[in-house]
């Protein structure tokens, strides 16, 4: 990862599911508003034709109907973006999560957009291996869940996002995340965004993050008791937030290899996409082959 808050590259996998439809709008739009590269990414198995580069999303006739191209005008008039670009990969492979994990390792990523919690019966994205994708990296990652109720952006091309959730604690370090979700607001707000700094426990000194206001976003400090997971859940509900923003600690991956960790139980209830964002210094790094 370079300078807090920067993205230099998107990486998308796809099994070309209507749930990896969604979380390709959040992909799409990221990538633009960052004039960065987006890697398309589609892991097949063996002797399996999924791969076939024509089944790719068409970022194109996309940006045609979010009507931010004309239609017929050549590629470099289209998105006439220096830093812009788009491309497809088609891989083949066993296990699709450790396919991705070396790609990663490879050719370096700063954020990965994943679909997850899809039920057809065709997608290699159904049940948890959004999650074993993140346990093998440690590079920063928005979930888009399959029956989130929010997005940040639709389908169409519409950007949603009013309210974010950055649950916290001591450890691990908050600092990270709560930048990536005033650099959220900031690029992706549709007006003012609230972002709502939640700590839930009890002692004699609560902590609190250092956040300032700024043009389009004001921070609020909530405290909370009970369950964490609960908590975190209803809290995203009642404020309709459209983005919940996590540090983790991924000493051993973005979401380390411990059953029940408390970033993955909130991402199984979340009802809006989850940005998962490495807390310690330097942890998403790039790395280059």
């Amino acid at each position: 990862m370079n300078a807090p808050g920067l993205v230099e590259s998107v990486l998308h996998p796809t099994d070309f599911s209507l749930a990896s439809e969604r979380a390709f709008a959040h992909a799409l739009a990221i990538a633009l508003l960052r004039n960065t590269r987006l890697t398309i990414l589609n892991v097949a198995g063996d002797g399996d034709r999924s791969g076939d580069l024509s089944r790719f999303p068409v970022v194109k006739s996309t940006l045609e109907r979010w009507g931010l191209a004309e239609a017929g005008n050549a590629w470099q008039t289209v998105f006439g973006r220096p830093g812009f670009s788009v491309a497809n990969v088609a891989l083949t492979g066993r296990s699709s999560s450790r396919k991705i994990a070396e790609f990663i390792e490879q050719t370096g990523v700063d954020l990965l957009v994943l679909a997850t919690g899809s039920n057809e019966p065709a997608g290699w994205l159904r049940g948890s291996t959004a999650v074993k994708i993140a346990r093998r990296t440690r590079t920063m990652a928005l979930f888009v869940p399959a029956w989130a109720e929010r997005d940040i952006v639709t389908v169409k091309g519409q950007f949603r996002l009013k309210n974010v959730l950055v649950p916290f604690d001591r450890v691990p370090d908050p600092a990270r995340a709560v930048e990536f979700a005033r650099r959220a607001a900031e690029r992706l707000g549709a007006g003012d965004v609230t972002i709502t700094l939640l700590h839930v426990g009890a002692g004699p000194a609560l902590p609190r993050v250092a956040a300032e206001d700024g043009p389009g976003w004001v921070f609020r400090h909530e405290y909370a008791t009970g369950d964490p997971v609960g908590k975190i859940v209803e809290v995203a509900m009642n404020k309709e937030a459209e983005l919940i923003v996590m540090p983790t600690a991924g000493r051993q991956g973005l979401l380390d290899a411990v059953l029940g960790s408390t970033t993955e139980q909130v991402l199984r209830r979340s009802p809006c996409p989850l940005l998962a964002v490495p807390a310690a210094a330097g942890s998403g790094q790039r790395r280059r082959a």
